[in-house]
């Protein structure tokens, strides 16, 4: 593509790059009201059956993925035209999806800024290793890395280490007002959950939030992974890197069942909020609909997504993932084609010998 059609195209999206204080309104009411009475009301079937609350806490997962849509949004500052409000909302956002506001902020614009560049990966990002990487890596390195990269790890563990641990800890050389947030948001936590435990007993409330918690934390990151982890997703170095191929072809158009696309906050069209984070969620859509380019990223359903799962290591030599089996396949044609040339060699050193 070239750099008058990435500019075209950015230009394409611009108008939808404008928030609306009554649709962002709406939003949060249809959002957090609806999450705070499934909450309520999983506390409630309790006493009726465990296996109903469950269900019930399920769906309220749905709505805790929502409202981190608008904290993902207000990170952005594209929430609501003000930045105090959105200051406002994504501290209190952050509250309930306990994350916190200003660090997050911080590590999200460098993965936008940085996103696909095999340079600058480590902030913000899932981990990938290149083929190369991996073949150079220790023992422990590689070790490490074949355990991150487990769905029981990433999908598993993932939610617990985000939010007892990354989310709660300030970064080494965090300014002042990042870690005020942090502290905040926080301490408001702890209060909350000490008034709810006061007033329902722990176990109850153990019952209702974690499997809330836990589910709304590994659907974001199964959203966040799918959606830079497929099979043919741009990957450059930074010399070669572009910023619009990489919003376009190294993010996907995840492309879901309109009561999960509602839910997730339009987050789906992930190619259109790389190339415009400034696009707040519920333009998305209409952004994706009224730019054709857009409508070549690579699409993803919710079928074929579950391929990702094998994807382990980028091979900048095809330009595409391959699973750790697909890697040991070609390190054996590569020892096997490194044999077959030596031997050729001895052979040919043979013969001019004679």
């Amino acid at each position: 593509m070239s750099k008058q059609k990435q500019a075209q195209l950015r230009k394409s999206v611009a108008p939808f790059a404008s928030s609306d204080t009554k649709k962002s309104i709406i939003q949060i009411i249809n959002s957090i009201v609806p999450f705070i009475l499934l909450w309520f009301l999983s506390y409630q079937s309790l006493s009726i059956s465990i296996w109903l609350s469950l269900a019930i806490s399920v769906i309220a997962s749905g709505f805790v993925v929502r409202t981190f849509i608008i904290f993902h949004d207000c990170t952005h500052m594209s929430f609501f035209k003000n930045a105090k409000a959105n200051r406002i909302v994504g501290t209190i956002t952050g509250i309930i999806t306990h994350f916190a506001f200003e660090k997050w902020k911080r590590d999200h614009s460098i993965h936008h800024a940085t996103s696909s560049n095999l340079d600058k990966r480590g902030t913000g990002d899932v981990w990938v290793m290149t083929v190369e990487e991996y073949k150079e890596a220790s023992f422990f390195g590689k070790l490490g890395y074949r355990l991150y990269r487990t769905p029981i790890v990433m999908f598993g563990l993932g939610p617990i280490f985000l939010f007892l641990i990354s989310n709660r800890f300030n970064r080494k050389g965090a300014k002042r007002k990042e870690r005020l947030n942090t502290y905040l948001i926080n301490v408001s936590i702890a209060v909350i959950y000490a008034l709810l435990i006061w007033a329902i007993g722990w176990q109850a409330f153990m019952m209702v939030q974690l499997p809330i918690l836990f589910i709304a934390g590994a659907s974001g990151i199964w959203l966040f992974y799918v959606q830079h982890q497929f099979e043919d997703s741009y990957f450059e170095n930074e010399d070669e890197w572009d910023y619009v191929k990489a919003a376009v072809d190294g993010s996907s158009y995840y492309k879901l069942p309109k009561v999960m696309e509602w839910l997730t906050g339009s987050i789906g069209y992930h190619h259109v909020h790389h190339l415009s984070p400034r696009v707040p969620n519920y333009n998305l859509e209409k952004a994706h609909e009224s730019t054709p380019p857009l409508h070549q990223a690579t699409t993803i359903t919710l079928k074929t997504s579950l391929q990702s799962i094998r994807f382990r290591l980028y091979d900048q030599a095809s330009r595409t993932f391959i699973s750790f089996k697909e890697y040991k396949e070609l390190q054996r044609r590569n020892a096997k084609s490194q044999k077959s040339g030596l031997g050729l060699k001895t052979r040919e050193s043979s013969v001019t010998q004679k």
